[in-house]
């Protein structure tokens, strides 16, 4: 996708913001609505900017697009901060595919945002379990600067897949939360077999 295309949109949608007929809300904060539409799409959606005046500062205008029937006030109000919620999770995880489309082709966005997802969710669990200012590392962070670094091997015995780790896990402190793992789940009373792959159990070593 056109990054300059994307930027030049932007900024004419911009330059609409301040000739919007804008209602007051409450002090400081006013709404306007319009139409909008993306290029090579004859559907029209709503635009709806918010307008957030403080003193004599300039004002600050934030749209978004929106096909929701709720009235204006209540999108600003309820729905909006959700949005942003989600604008964070993007800006957060993009480096894991979301952030560029690499065809319009459907089948193959879908197969790309599952990946994704499972990617998501993988690393989700052990951002949780690392000292706390790792976790404020995005996806490419964390990356580079944790998974690149991971040296090890994985190797199958009886009923185990067993995963040994040779280099930097001290300072993650992978050790106290991944070593025998399977027991720690069986005295948590949950199955450590992993159905997908033929029940077998996940060891972590560390060396």
């Amino acid at each position: 996708m056109d990054k300059n295309a994307d930027q030049q949109k932007t900024k004419s949608l911009m330059k609409r913001l301040p000739d919007l007929e804008y209602q007051t809300l409450w002090a400081g904060v006013s709404v306007a609505e319009s139409t909008f539409s993306f290029q090579g799409d004859s559907n029209k959606y709503r635009l709806i900017s918010q307008k957030e005046s403080v003193g004599n500062e300039n004002d600050r205008l934030t749209p978004f697009i929106t096909t929701s029937k709720m009235d204006a006030e209540s999108l600003i109000m309820y729905k909006f901060p959700e949005r942003w919620s989600i604008e964070e999770f993007f800006n957060f995880e993009g480096d894991m595919a979301w952030n560029r489309a690499s065809t319009f082709n459907l089948n193959i966005r879908y197969g790309r945002q599952t990946m994704a997802l499972l990617a998501h969710a993988a690393t989700r669990r052990l951002r949780n379990n690392l000292p706390e200012n790792y976790k404020k590392y995005n996806a490419q962070s964390l990356a580079n600067k944790v998974l690149a670094n991971m040296e090890g091997d994985i190797r199958v015995k009886d009923d185990k897949i067993i995963v040994t780790y040779y280099k930097d896990h001290e300072p993650l402190l992978l050790k106290d939360k991944y070593q025998n793992i399977s027991q720690t789940l069986e005295n948590e009373g949950v199955s450590p077999k992993i159905p997908w792959l033929f029940d077998f159990k996940l060891e972590f070593r560390f060396k």
